[in-house]
């Protein structure tokens, strides 16, 4: 893939491009992003999309670029710019100076996420297994001693329909065998596209839950990061479907005991853990639990900033977000049956669309401050295309209604989160006392949503230590 003319990369350029990558890994990291809209469609997803715009930037000099050999859907002058401009690099350029120090790519194949023409009877059932790797940058130069597997096991959606999902295992060195406990993650809002994965994204070094999959290594014991059905995999993801998400984390819980290498058993202690969408999802995964896994030896779970209430989530999301709103229009149509181009005028058309192929952290940049009202036929903001329309899939999604394990539970919360309304978090962690739950109840004064993320976990860190140590955490009932 490489020519000698790329090998011989002046020094100065190169360092700058991995310096200014380290930033851009960072960012990523967080959450954050500071790359011009522009840019980040440049941001290539998988191994076969970065070799793709490495073949078509053959050259430094940007005067090589054209029409011809820039990405369709970026301008030449986009392009150009990328390239003259090393301090405005984007992850683009990063992919193109990894593979200038021919670094090696380690993604799961493609082939791999093809579902088999006959999936078996039994939900949890292991139906292949990979190996992958944990990068914790885009350029890859970080890469985690977790050994790595990615596994595909049968699940099933709401509707009844046996799916295919995949998920990934990893074991840090230092780790017991067979291991007495393990983490569960489910994680937060990756995009509707089959390569926004995390199982895909941990070997891009491009997943921003990285920092909680590190965390949650540091302590020695075996982790499981869950896809969600359709996210990786054949069909549709649902956004924010709570039973399928509920159904998939269970299920790879349940699947993981059987991949081979694997040191978790059923004797194994489990957390459960997950914010934001993960956060939903963990909670719809408690509440299932005694009917879809009652054999899961569960001993305590996590959920932080759980939109319990979609409706109410929605109505107070900021145009910051709109990225969301777009994730969720296409997602409650689908489910509905409805055409969105009965509602949106094109600009809306095009703008779910390009969502729909968006991980978060670009789709985010991409479509912040975009006020719904000018995407809509009529004017009306998708607030209200949702009464009209997806009122009934919303409040499917309802949370705290039915019983959940008898095992300690931590809720985590800022009160400056400015996705999920706060008042919810409270609420769900009120509703658990009520029913005679051990609820720990921990808020935060992290700003934003991705703050109260990166608050929270040293808290996270410390109650799962303790509820693994067999040793009560405080209950916060009392105070609820």
């Amino acid at each position: 893939m490489s020519t000698s003319r790329h090998r011989t990369l002046p020094h100065a350029r190169r360092f700058a491009v991995l310096s200014a990558a380290a930033v851009t890994g960072l960012a990523l990291t967080l959450g954050t992003a500071t790359a011009p809209a522009g840019a980040q469609s440049l941001v290539p997803q998988t191994e076969q999309e970065a070799t793709d715009l490495i073949e078509d930037r053959q050259a430094e000099d940007s005067d090589a670029l054209n029409r011809s050999n820039v990405p369709e859907g970026v301008s030449v002058q986009e392009a150009r710019a990328a390239v003259d401009k090393s301090d405005e690099v984007t992850t683009a350029d990063v992919e193109y100076a990894a593979a200038l120090e021919d670094l090696p790519s380690d993604a799961v194949p493609e082939n791999f996420y093809e579902t088999p023409n006959q999936l078996p009877e039994e939900d949890g059932a292991v139906l292949k297994q990979a190996p992958s790797t944990f990068y914790l940058d885009p350029i890859k130069l970080i890469k985690h001693d977790a050994k790595t597997t990615a596994f595909m096991y049968r699940t099933t959606d709401e509707q009844g329909n046996a799916r295919a999902a995949t998920a990934t295992l990893l074991t840090p060195k230092g780790a017991s065998a067979p291991a007495k406990d393990a983490v569960v993650i489910s994680p937060g809002t990756q995009g509707i596209a089959d390569k926004c994965a995390p199982s895909r994204q941990m070997a891009m070094g491009t997943e921003y839950e990285g920092i909680s999959v590190t965390s949650a290594l540091a302590a020695k014991r075996p982790v499981v990061v869950v896809d969600y059905v359709g996210l990786g995999t054949e069909g549709t993801h649902h956004y924010l479907n709570r039973v399928e998400e509920g159904r998939s984390v269970l299920d790879a819980a349940k699947a993981v005991q059987n991949v081979e290498g694997s040191d978790i058993d059923g004797d194994t202690k489990l957390q459960l853990r997950g914010y934001s969408q993960g956060g939903q999802a963990t909670a719809a995964a408690l509440e299932l639990a005694s009917d879809w896994a009652p054999d899961l030896n569960i001993a305590s779970a996590s959920a932080g900033a759980v939109p319990t209430d979609l409706y109410d989530t929605v109505s107070k999301l900021s145009n910051v977000y709109t990225a969301f709103l777009l994730y969720g229009i296409d997602s409650f149509a689908e489910q509905s049956g409805v055409e969105l181009s009965e509602y949106l005028n094109q600009k809306g058309l095009d703008a779910a669309e390009s969502a729909s192929n968006q991980c978060t952290i670009e789709a985010l940049v991409n479509h912040a401050f975009t006020d719904t009202t000018t995407l809509t036929k009529d004017g009306n903001s998708f607030q209200e295309i949702v009464d009209k329309e997806f009122r009934p899939i919303v409040d499917k999604q309802l949370l705290g209604q039915s019983p959940i394990p008898d095992v300690p539970v931590l809720v985590n919360h800022s009160r400056l989160d400015d996705v999920v309304p706060f008042g919810l978090g409270r609420e769900l962690a009120s509703t658990w006392c009520d029913a005679g739950n051990r609820v720990a109840f921990e808020d935060n004064l992290g700003p934003t949503h991705i703050g109260g993320y990166i608050a929270a976990l040293p808290r996270v860190e410390i109650f799962t230590n303790r509820t693994f140590d067999d040793k009560a955490p405080l209950d916060s009932c009392w105070r609820l």
